[in-house]
């Protein structure tokens, strides 16, 4: 069974800084590109960033120059560095990963469960 679990999320004033962890388990042969997404409530779920496995980038107008994401491919994991929060930023942050279990087997998406972050005074 193949797994991401997110974790890091919490309740942090604004200005303030979170660091979110997301990890693949399971049995996992390669993963391709892995990203980070958020929803707020009556809102959409939006791409916050992306980051393919040879490393190239991709971040939303409205994280730029805040957030950082980063992947360290042994140990399956995706990192979300989130600096100068806004209470914009509050959202149920989803972690996606594209993976397969075999080298002969396609690609599918998965979807974490979510780590809520709140940025509240």
């Amino acid at each position: 069974q193949v797994q991401l679990v997110e974790s890091g999320g919490g309740l942090v004033q604004p200005g303030g800084s979170l660091r979110l962890s997301c990890t693949a388990s399971g049995s996992i042969f390669s993963i391709n590109s892995m990203g980070w997404y958020r929803q707020a409530p009556g809102k959409q779920r939006e791409l916050v960033a992306t980051i393919t496995s040879g490393g190239s980038t991709n971040y939303a107008d409205s994280v730029k120059g805040r957030f950082n994401i980063s992947r360290d491919n042994a140990k399956k994991t995706v990192y979300l560095q989130m600096n100068s929060l806004k209470p914009e930023d509050t959202a149920v942050y989803y972690c996606n990963a594209d993976m397969r279990r075999t080298s002969w087997n396609n690609f599918f998406n998965y979807w974490g469960q979510g780590t809520q972050v709140t940025v509240s005074s």
